[in-house]
């Protein structure tokens, strides 16, 4: 086995180990940082293949942005583990097919006859000077340009749409109105009261 073999194996055991260990940890704080460690597995798989741009992108959103902001609200809020598990067993089944299905899916995939994958040789190395990135871009500003703008016109609803949620105007909202407070006077607060001294008496 050679070198780059054995990081391969090493880096595909320690994905799949922190995958199967998200979805049956029971503390979420611990689901989140498997997480992050299949992110990081990822990434060097991907750098493996040459594609650095993707990995260091990987890195930088997922774990640097989406999953420390996902670890920070779920260890502040208070969140109720044994209401989380009720209705566990009911969805069990559903999950199991889809879990079949996945699984099978990707045995078609590595093991499947039209795959060849014993046959297939390592890529040449790249020639001086290469940079995946530039051809990334070029890929997606050329051949995928309407699918990158509809993906990004899909995304920028979605951002509108939260926003629209977030900013209903509910009976049980409580906010604040910052021109009201700006223009408040000194005698819509306070009253001053003239009040003579009394002396107690024994």
């Amino acid at each position: 086995m050679t070198f780059q073999a054995f990081i391969f194996y090493a880096f595909a055991a320690i994905l799949i180990g922190a995958a199967v260990g998200v979805v049956t940890a029971r503390n979420p704080v611990h689901s989140a940082l498997l997480l992050v460690l299949a992110f990081f597995s990822t990434a060097g798989l991907w750098i493996q293949l040459q594609a650095e741009f993707l990995a260091i992108a990987l890195v930088l959103v997922y774990v640097g942005a989406v999953m420390v902001l996902f670890l920070f609200v779920v260890m502040m809020l208070d969140i109720n583990l044994a209401r989380l598990r009720v209705g566990f067993w009911s969805y069990l089944p559903l999950g199991g097919i889809v879990a079949l299905l996945l699984v099978a899916e990707m045995s078609l995939i590595l093991w499947g006859n039209y795959a060849a994958l014993g046959g297939v040789e390592a890529p040449p190395p790249l020639p001086q000077g290469y940079s995946n990135t530039k051809e990334l871009g070029r890929l997606i500003y050329t051949e995928y340009v309407y699918p990158f703008e509809i993906a990004a016109v899909i995304l920028l609803v979605a951002i509108v749409a939260a926003i629209a949620l977030t900013l209903r105007h509910r009976k049980t909202t409580k906010y604040q109105n910052p021109a009201q407070q700006i223009g408040t006077r000194r005698k819509d607060r306070i009253r001053i009261v003239s009040m003579p001294a009394e002396k107690k008496q024994d």
